[in-house]
């Protein structure tokens, strides 16, 4: 039965009743409350704001239910807010379980679904922009602001903020296993709303831990561990290639039984290993090692999860996120050190992140204790090695040559270890931001905006020298605003008690959506449709408005230098011009002359779009003109670490293409474009489309993903089909052109190197280039034969010359079931030859 299905009634809905209603609920389910549970659940229900400050593992998710069930059970909206969309989505998929799919809906920015239900699962960004638009008049009873410690991030905080202030009519519930202090959250929001705030604290885990400080190497520490039976081990690195490394490293470790790896064989079945670093998952998993981080694609994450989750991984090599919103049952937690570097620094790790990662150790269900063990920095095992190995010998032990640690380092010992144990986490620190969108949003409201943001200026979590600078800049934004004409000052008050108005249509998801979708197409119209590089042209303005994947950039803005520096010493250019030189060399930016005068004409008028620059860069758009897989590009850039960052913003370009590109300018190869992208996407790995377009279509309701994978057939797209065969095709066109015949022959074994140049050298005879623009790439060079009975396609790709003979080409065949089970085009070229 769901939980929906035991609320109370009509004149029964009183404190006494909704907590007894729960809890049966909850019994019924075979569960008994922890005291703390208890305690948070009756406050709830009674009305009270509850700050619950437990650890990890100790059921903060069912007290976060059983307010949702409370705000129900007074026709109230309930809003759970989380810090990434990964973990609202989790959640809808929950809370669509406990309450029926009809009254649960989410908002995330990219996409909604539901959004009139009584239960709304968002983004923390999401509910501090409906706060800001509304204010006090915001149909919202109830807020669990889940992993409230993020608050104190730097970049995001303000979002954990803004509805502290902006909902006096709210009831919170507040949630994290590490808050610390909290009295002043505990004050501030019973002043702010006129309600007790319970704070329900625990320090006692269900599942206790034990401590333990290693000096022997890890992987004898990891021995030890499997020996000792507590597996599930999570070892925790600070950076991808270390987790990688050590995966590859325990490989020489006898992880699992024989029995275990058929186990693990059996459940993994057809599964899809198609990247050069899935093939080597494909290695580590099979020998009962996982590997998980946020640069994997999401398919080989949930992979590893699942396959933890059914208790056939030993041993899980991470980061030190643990993967944000893993739910898999660990027993040991290994630091492999105590020390990170942080983007600007190397430093020791903080109460909070220490205890965020510890807290993982021991699940309820499925362990009595948990471990926690800390490794002793390299060179400090290395030489207690070396004085284990001269014994009790004083002499032998004063010989010793001890290593140094490395320059830099920044150590820690069995003591730090002690001390970060008991240490409470650091104070939450404010990061309240102001921006054009936060005064646009105030003004837009009912009532007197200026009272309103002297209020939220003057009484928010900053103290009063950070309020003078946040008033100085409210006061520039707002006389931007005035001069631009987007706000006008009223000599009375409007019916809605309005001093000011927007003189503007904003968009009606206004600061909930893509910052600059409104300038994408502002931006189209200084596009040249008759162009040949229209659709291309179109795809770069989207890009321009996407954030910046910051290491695909880096490994372009490398690949462009390493480039530039071998032309110029082919050309004799001396070291000091050349370091000079490579100065003005980045990643591509198409289109940036014309998108920056764009930007700042569009800016002028809407000045808001300044909280959020433009970005011109080209990622789809080179993958497209390289005519390169995924496979292809994560190579050529060296990206294997971060094919799941790719993914996700070829996912989010296509998105974008999708909602933002209107109909009406949307060209055939446009089309063919967003289908390849598309289809691409889906063929490498389907779950992030697969969950949008169930959000733009929720009607099948919400579908839990098995561990197999969902695959498409490739061919059954026939449009993107087209394009993909058209890209394998011009593929090799342009390595032909640059005589790069040892990567064709890599392409076509069958031809070789030798038999591509022997071809390419009578096309030389004949012509003396061979051009590779737009022409050259576009489907009037491109014949296809449809062979249905042969399930084939017969290809002919005719080179683009210069003379336009279009007397020479390739033919080659596109074989359709292959297709399908590689999840690409499977071209085998038959030869190169005048037509």
């Amino acid at each position: 039965m769901n939980l929906i299905d035991h609320l109370p009634s009509g004149a029964d809905v009183d404190a006494d009743s909704l907590f007894e209603a729960f809890e049966r609920w909850v019994s019924g389910r075979g569960i008994t409350l922890y005291p703390a549970q208890e305690e948070a659940l009756i406050e709830v229900v009674s009305g009270a704001n509850v700050i619950l400050a437990t650890p990890t593992g100790s059921g903060k998710s069912l007290v976060a239910a059983g307010a949702l069930f409370a705000a129900l059970a007074r026709d109230e909206v309930g809003f759970y807010t989380a810090p990434i969309k990964a973990l609202v989505s989790e959640k809808f998929f929950d809370l669509c379980e406990m309450f029926g799919r009809e009254n649960v809906g989410m908002m995330t920015g990219d996409a909604s679904v539901n959004a009139d239900a009584p239960i709304i699962c968002c983004t923390a960004e999401v509910l501090a922009n409906i706060a800001l638009r509304d204010g006090a008049d915001a149909d919202i009873g109830v807020v669990v602001m889940d992993e409230f410690h993020f608050y104190a991030e730097p970049e995001r905080g303000w979002a954990w903020q803004i509805p502290l202030l902006e909902l006096p009519q709210a009831q919170f519930l507040l949630m994290s296993a590490t808050l610390g202090d909290v009295s002043f959250f505990q004050k501030d929001l019973t002043r702010r709303t006129g309600r007790e705030t319970a704070l329900v604290t625990s320090a006692e885990r269900p599942v206790p831990l034990i401590y333990d400080y290693r000096t022997t190497p890890l992987h004898e520490t990891i021995e030890e561990l499997l020996g000792e039976q507590k597996a599930p081990i999570y070892l925790v690195h600070f950076t991808q290639a270390a987790a990688i490394e050590r995966a590859q490293a325990l490989m020489s470790v006898n992880v699992c039984s024989k029995a275990e790896k058929q186990q693990i064989a059996e459940m993994i079945g057809d599964f899809r290993f198609t990247t050069k670093f899935g093939r080597n998952l494909s290695r580590f998993v099979r020998h009962g090692i996982g590997v998980h981080h946020a640069g994997m694609l999401p398919k080989y994450r949930r992979l590893v999860e699942r396959l933890a989750q059914a208790g056939l991984l030993k041993v899980i090599c991470g980061t030190d996120t643990l993967g944000v919103g893993v739910n898999v049952p660990i027993r040991t937690v290994v630091f492999t050190a105590l020390s990170k570097y942080d983007g600007h620094r190397v430093r020791r790790l903080r109460a909070r992140e220490f205890h965020q990662i510890a807290g993982r150790a021991g699940r309820a269900g499925f362990d009595t204790v948990g471990y926690v063990v800390a490794q002793a920095p390299e060179h400090v095992v290395e030489n207690e090695k070396a004085l284990a190995k001269a014994g009790d010998d004083p002499k032998k032990r004063r010989k010793v040559q001890r290593k140094k640690p490395p320059e830099g380092f920044v150590g820690w010992d069995e003591e730090t270890f002690r001390k970060l144990q008991t240490a409470e986490p650091e104070k939450l620190k404010s990061r309240f931001q102001v921006s054009h969108a936060m005064l646009l949003s105030v003004i837009a409201r009912p009532g007197n905006a200026f009272q309103a943001m002297k209020k939220l200026l003057t009484d928010n979590h900053e103290d009063r020298a950070a309020q003078r600078r946040h008033i100085s800049r409210a006061i520039a934004i707002y006389r931007s605003l005035l001069a631009g004409g987007i706000v006008e000052v009223l000599d009375e008050p409007d019916e809605q008690g309005r001093y000011a108005r927007i003189t503007v249509d904003l968009q009606e998801d206004f600061a909930l959506n893509q910052a600059l979708s409104t300038f994408a197409l502002a931006a189209f119209e200084i596009l040249d449709p008759s162009s040949p590089t229209y659709a291309l042209d179109v795809l770069s303005v989207i890009e321009a408005t996407l954030d910046d994947p910051r290491q695909i950039l880096a490994a372009q803005e490398n690949k462009a230098r390493g480039e530039a520096v071998a032309e110029m010493k082919a050309e004799g250019i001396e070291y000091e011009e050349r370091m000079e030189l490579l100065q003005d060399v980045t990643y591509p930016k198409p289109l940036e002359e014309e998108l920056a005068a764009a930007y700042e004409t569009y800016r002028a008028g809407h000045p808001w779009v300044g909280d959020h620059p433009l970005s011109p860069k080209s990622i789809v758009r080179d993958m497209y003109e390289r005519a390169m897989t995924f496979t292809e590009y994560i190579a050529h850039y060296e990206l294997a670490r971060a094919e799941g960052l790719l993914l996700r913003y070829l996912s989010g370009a296509y998105k974008a293409l999708q909602q933002t590109v209107p109909e009406s300018i949307k060209t055939d190869e446009l089309m063919d474009l967003i289908a390849w992208l598309g289809e691409l996407v889906r063929q490498v790995d389907s779950s992030l489309l697969d969950e949008w377009e169930q959000l733009a279509h929720p009607e099948d309701g919400p579908v839990r993903e098995p561990v197999e994978e969902k695959v498409t057939k490739v061919t059954a797209n026939a449009r993107a089909f087209r394009v993909l065969v058209r890209n394998a095709m011009f593929r090799r066109v342009e390595l032909a052109a640059l005589e790069k015949y040892d990567e064709l022959g890599g392409l076509d074994p069958e031809l070789g190197a030798d038999g591509w140049a022997a071809a390419m050298q009578a096309y030389w005879d004949e012509h003396d280039d061979l051009l590779t623009g737009p022409d050259a790439r576009g489907p009037k060079l491109l014949m296809i034969e449809e062979v249905p009975e042969e399930a084939l396609w017969r290809v002919r790709q005719v080179f683009d010359d210069p003379e336009g003979h279009h007397d020479w080409g390739i033919d080659a065949e596109v074989d359709l079931t292959a297709s399908d089970e590689a999840g690409e085009a499977v071209v085998r070229v038959i030869g190169v030859n005048r037509l």
